[in-house]
């Protein structure tokens, strides 16, 4: 990585300055919540929808998109449902430190989570961060240190954590409801709008999209169009990236992400200390590296046990909870996502413990912002960390293509060519997610 220039060290002087500054808003019962959010071209379009709905908490003073198109359309589409137009970025920097933004949500593409996150947490910003947080293991914890080092509030988008009956759910595993829990089991069994996505090649980005901010903290690579999906400005854009290691992080760290989640929680046990995977991407011809077919097993100091699935080629039936899901197993008795508890005769096991109180996953963040508690949030940007690490080593074992020993003390392996795979190896100068 290359010295910090006396440049990049007073604009980030001026960061810290602003943030300092905005970190001292404090909230009254009526006072709003502003918000930028940050890509919207998925999953950032339900960000707004649901803030919209929450108007007496939040207002979108701003909207940030690399994408002129999809900036100047949601820019109108939020101002007549509010009265008033948020402000219009195209450079997340130049949106964070907007004095009226008070928070971000983020939904970009995975390779620029962590690097957003980090710069607005130094801006004095609090943040919502689509899952996975991180796009490599070692950026995951240069988020969780930003959000400690400068007190901001940091939320995960993985959904699941704010569901109430899981979060009773998973407190009874805790207390021993089954018994010991040795082996824990996620899956992720989707195709929607997974399927062969075609070749590309070199070509120009279209004038409506900044190819230099969209690849964010990447190298600059040539963009690619898209030779048989002419409904596509390209190859990566706006959604198939995910299926390049470039900038996303397959199905294991998309949908499988928020299933990965809710194993870790429930089988408690930090990071293990083997991991093996393997499986491909079978039967589509395209130019997609990731697999959509992989089986991943982790081992942990105690001998216990997470299996983890992906397929993308149908066939759902035999899913014991829909085409997503998890399941533990205790020494006592099991249980099933959507389901519930079972002792080893099949026969349902009761629960009377009461739920905790229903608050979606805005409710929980803005509630957060208010009161500055971590407590508050549904999951610490720690735990959140943790998950994203079990997807990233799942991804290397895949990639190296044998079994791994794995150091959560160090967060490194036995190996030497896994342990490439822990960071990116180059970062586009300037664009380094540092706390």
């Amino acid at each position: 990585m290359k010295p910090l220039s006396r440049r990049s060290f007073l604009k980030s002087t001026a960061v810290l300055v602003a943030g300092t500054m905005a970190a001292g808003k404090v909230f009254g019962a009526n006072d709003r919540i502003g918000i930028c959010t940050i890509g919207f071209n998925g999953q950032g379009g339900s960000h707004i929808k649901d803030i919209l709905g929450k108007a007496n908490e939040a207002e979108i003073v701003a909207l940030c998109d690399v994408d002129k198109r999809v900036l100047d359309r949601m820019v109108s589409a939020v101002g007549s449902k509010q009265g008033k137009a948020p402000k219009a970025y195209e450079d997340f920097r130049e949106a964070v430190q907007d004095p009226n933004v008070h928070a971000i949500t983020i939904a970009t593409p995975n390779h620029t989570h962590t690097l957003i996150t980090v710069v607005a947490c130094k801006a004095g910003k609090d943040v919502y961060v689509e899952k996975p947080l991180s796009h490599n293991i070692w950026e995951g914890t240069q988020l969780v240190e930003a959000a400690k080092k400068y007190n901001r509030i940091v939320q995960h988008g993985t959904q699941s954590r704010s569901d109430n009956t899981l979060i009773r759910d998973m407190g009874l595993i805790h207390k021993g409801f089954i018994g010991k829990v040795m082996h824990s089991r996620g899956y992720v069994y989707k195709n929607g709008n997974r399927f062969a996505i075609g070749h590309g090649e070199p070509g120009t980005p279209p004038d409506y999209l900044n190819w230099t901010l969209w690849q964010g903290t990447s190298p600059d690579h040539p963009f690619m169009k898209n030779k048989d999906r002419k409904d596509k400005p390209g190859l990566y854009v706006h959604y198939d990236w995910h299926w390049f290691w470039e900038y996303g992080n397959g199905e294991i760290g998309n949908q499988g992400v928020h299933e990965m989640d809710i194993a870790c929680w429930g089988h408690n046990r930090g990071l293990p200390i083997k991991v093996y995977s393997t499986g491909g991407r079978y039967a589509w011809d395209d130019d997609g590296q990731t697999p959509n077919t992989q089986a991943t097993s982790f081992t942990y100091e105690d001998g216990s046990m997470v299996t983890f699935e992906v397929r993308n080629l149908g066939s759902f039936q035999e899913a014991d909870g829909g085409d997503c899901g998890n399941s533990f197993f205790g020494t006592d008795g099991y249980y099933v996502r959507r389901k519930g508890f079972f002792d080893y005769k099949n026969k349902p096991i009761p629960v009377n413990d009461p739920l905790p109180e229903d608050l979606d996953k805005w409710d929980r963040f803005f509630r957060a912002v208010r009161s500055r508690k971590e407590e508050d949030l549904p999951v610490t940007p720690y735990d959140a960390h943790i998950s994203c690490v079990h997807c990233h080593l799942g991804n290397i074992a895949y990639r190296v293509g044998r079994s791994l020993e794995f150091d959560p003390k160090t967060l490194t392996f036995k190996d030497e060519e896994a342990n490439k795979l822990v960071k990116r190896q180059q970062y586009r100068e300037g664009f380094e997610p540092v706390a």
